[in-house]
């Protein structure tokens, strides 16, 4: 049986790619990974460890161990914060411990994990893209303003799921937005909030093989409704932008199309996505297909997509006692 490394036990990614996992036409052994021993993900697996902190000095050389001990038939990495990590050591680590490790280059990740650079980068390859200035080049916000007017966005260069995202209507809406923050960007407005869409491409050797898009509503930066239809346009575009970046394995597209027609992407995640679960129950399973292809050498087909609307919704789980125990009932 293969069995795949999931880390991110706690995160929204990783537990989409366990549940992703568990849809499979096949049985894997998942082994999850994740700092918390109240993670619900870990107990959804065929067996858990606890690791250190993605930030933490130690937590290389646990996964060293933790590699060394399990030889998971491949790697998947479920939080943004670990990507790097997993893609400077790819190589070192797939030789020394025989496993798989899917993840694209560090170029790559870290053109998606600042959305300057993704800016900069879709520019460069004639690619349609948000006008962005960063939050201290006032010259730039002024050049901004008086090209697109309002609205405008605010965001963290480097960030997921909406968090410190602020819409600016006015020079003083902007001026609140950026008083005592850094790190910060300001785009041209993408969209309406009804034409925001999120796709998932898997691409190899600069070839993409497979893709889906579908139109999304947020709520507290997560997708919560997902509606699969038929998006030729918007696919297309997907795939041009896949084949310039040439991901390894799965990339998640965010764009939204303007009041004027264009697509305007805004986030690249180098990575699968936290809609991958939804995706599957839709007839495309990227975990499974990219495990396939990377493990077994099997080719990945464009699947047929179920049309169809997905809603996310919350459910509970009672953990085993002794992780109670363990934690005094409190989360560490």
């Amino acid at each position: 049986m293969i069995k795949v490394a999931v880390t991110g036990a706690g995160a929204v990614l990783g537990q989409g790619i366990i549940k992703s996992l568990k849809m499979a036409p096949c049985k894997y052994d998942v082994l999850a990974l994740d700092p918390n021993p109240l993670s619900p993900g870990l107990y959804w697996a065929d067996s858990h460890h606890l690791i250190p902190m993605a930030n933490d000095p130690r937590y290389g050389g646990a996964i060293e161990t933790l590699l060394e001990a399990e030889r998971p038939d491949a790697v998947l990495v479920g939080t943004d914060v670990e990507l790097a990590i997993f893609s400077r050591n790819k190589d070192i680590w797939e030789t020394r411990f025989g496993t798989k490790i899917v993840v694209s280059s560090p170029d790559i990740v870290a053109i998606a994990d600042d959305k300057m650079a993704t800016a900069q980068w879709l520019e460069a390859q004639r690619l349609p893209f948000p006008h962005s200035a960063t939050g201290e080049a006032s010259d730039d916000i002024d050049t901004l303003v008086a090209a697109h007017g309002f609205p405008l966005i605010v965001k963290p260069r480097q960030g997921a799921r909406s968090i410190g995202v602020s819409l600016v209507h006015s020079r003083e809406d902007l001026a609140v937005a950026l008083h005592g923050r850094e790190g910060l960007i300001v785009q041209q407005w993408a969209g309406p909030d009804h034409e925001e869409y999120t796709a998932g491409v898997i691409c190899f050797d600069g070839e993409v093989s497979a893709s889906i898009v579908l139109r999304r509503d947020l709520r507290d930066g997560n997708t919560f409704r997902a509606y699969a239809a038929d998006y030729p346009d918007c696919d297309a575009y997907v795939r041009q932008v896949a084949s310039a970046l040439q991901p390894y394995g799965p990339a998640n597209f965010q764009f939204r199309r303007g009041t004027d027609g264009e697509f305007r992407l805004f986030e690249i995640n180098a990575r699968f996505s936290g809609t991958t679960p939804m995706r599957a129950l839709l007839g495309f399973n990227e975990v499974h297909m990219v495990l396939q292809k990377v493990l077994l050498g099997k080719a990945i087909e464009q699947p047929s997509i179920t049309r169809g609307t997905v809603v996310r919704f919350l459910e509970e789980q009672l953990l085993p006692p002794e992780v109670c125990a363990e934690t005094g009932g409190a989360a560490q």
